[in-house]
């Protein structure tokens, strides 16, 4: 039988095909709004550029990601428009650095992550430093976004920390490059489990839910979101209102997501 690829390779491949995705499910229209978004949003964002589209006919580009890739891209000068991170973090780094149109910023919605298992009967794990995570875990690997650049990556490994299980589960951790790309590896059976938002499992039917991390384990979930200072497209402010609009907000709570407080 032919040899398989090295996991960190077909992490590579995964995020590869991810962006090839998004890419070609852009619209060839360049006067589109171009909107930069955290790879946790794409199957509920997806519906709300549909709606967008259906009540103003114009389009919507969007381009998704991690946000810490997004975030590089936007202060190497990427034309983007608008920008929806899945922490604050990298929104107050292009704030503070003048990438953001003053005044603009606000707190979209807000997520909670979960342990997932391939499969859809995975059994209920209590979390608590007495789990043998590192045994269930055995000699897979547990499938997270990139701990410390990737938001959904970020809050995992806090919470992993603060019930003192991380030391023993680091070395068994294979990192992607979007929480997309882990949810995917866990799909397909080459992780036993991963760390992803609550919203990415309810979007995959190859995976269930082993455990929920309490609130309280991890710095708080949002998703923030701004005008770029570089945009002048007359769409941008409009579909940041529409975000938070009662359609909009209807399609995000469908797929699992909360609005900020």
């Amino acid at each position: 039988m032919p040899s398989r690829l090295p996991l960190a390779v077909r992490c590579l491949c995964l995020a590869l095909a991810l962006a090839l995705a998004s890419a070609t499910a852009r619209p060839a229209n360049a006067e589109a709004l171009t909107v930069f978004a955290a790879a946790s949003l794409k199957t509920a964002l997806d519906d709300v550029a549909g709606l967008w589209r259906r009540e103003t006919g114009t389009e919507i580009a969007v381009s998704y990601a991690g946000s810490s890739a997004l975030a590089r891209q936007i202060e190497a000068g990427a034309p983007a428009d608008l920008f929806i991170s899945a922490n604050p973090g990298w929104m107050d780094r292009l704030e503070a650095d003048g990438f953001l149109r003053a005044e603009s910023r606000r707190d979209l919605l807000t997520n909670s992550i979960v342990l997932i298992a391939h499969g859809r009967d995975a059994t209920p794990l209590a979390l608590s430093p007495d789990l043998d995570l590192s045994g269930l875990i055995g000699d897979g690997r547990l499938a997270m976004a990139l701990v410390d650049a990737v938001p959904a990556g970020i809050y995992g490994k806090a919470a992993l920390e603060t019930l003192e299980l991380w030391e023993q589960v680091a070395p068994k951790v294979a990192q992607a490059d979007n929480v997309r790309a882990a949810l995917a590896l866990v799909a397909i059976g080459e992780a036993p489990f991963g760390i992803v938002y609550a919203t990415d499992a309810l979007a995959e039917t190859r995976v269930s839910v082993a455990a929920r991390f309490p609130a309280d384990t991890h710095p708080p979930i949002l998703y923030p979101a701004a005008v770029t200072a570089d945009s002048d497209a007359p769409d941008a402010l409009p579909f940041l209102a529409f975000l938070e609009s009662a359609g909009a907000r209807a399609i995000f709570e469908r797929h699992g997501f909360s609005p900020a407080p």
